[in-house]
């Protein structure tokens, strides 16, 4: 499990927010440990199950949610899904690279492909980091391309749940002590 979900899936989710800033490169060299209430391991088909409480560490990756299940295909690549539910979603946590600050997501469901290196979050989907957040009902991220989309999911009729709306708040980012501090007259 070196090359394990977390890092791969934590990695891409984690730049969403902000794509020219990567997670801390180290945390892939880092052992992965898991804790959970409960773990079903299926051995012929590649699938680890961690359900209750399930905390993922991974250096400054922490990964938390209800449900964590991993599975390995015959060519050696992981996907794995973290979940949680309404009241309480999945979510992660990890150190910027070369950064003093942290990105943070969460949502119902979060599922990364390592062969792709795609990540979804999908229901109540948050990413936020230095004070920049989108929200929607799902946000994919293609860290090969370092490009990112959020949108709304439609329901069993086709309609978008929720209002159908994407939120995003992004801060200033220019030197604030150069700012003027009254307004131009």
């Amino acid at each position: 499990m070196n090359r394990l979900l977390p890092s791969a899936l934590l990695s891409a989710v984690l730049t969403i927010a902000a794509p020219t800033a990567l997670a801390e490169r180290a945390d892939r060299e880092q052992p992965v440990n898991i804790e959970a209430d409960r773990v079903t391991v299926d051995e012929r088909n590649k699938v680890h199950t961690f359900q209750g409480n399930v905390v993922l560490t991974q250096g400054t990756l922490v990964i938390r949610g209800t449900k964590l299940v991993v599975t390995q295909g015959a060519d050696g690549f992981q996907t794995g899904v973290a979940s949680g539910d309404a009241s309480k979603l999945a979510s992660f946590r990890q150190k910027r690279e070369g950064r003093d600050d942290y990105v943070e997501g969460e949502g119902e469901r979060i599922e990364y492909d390592s062969r792709t290196e795609r990540a979804k979050l999908l229901n109540h989907a948050r990413v936020s980091s230095g004070g920049d957040e989108v929200r929607g009902d799902y946000i994919e991220y293609d860290a090969l391309t370092e490009n990112y989309a959020a949108s709304s999911l439609p329901t069993h009729d086709g309609q978008p749940a929720g209002d159908g709306r994407v939120r995003a708040v992004i801060q200033p980012k220019g030197n604030a002590a150069a700012a003027p501090s009254t307004p131009p007259r």
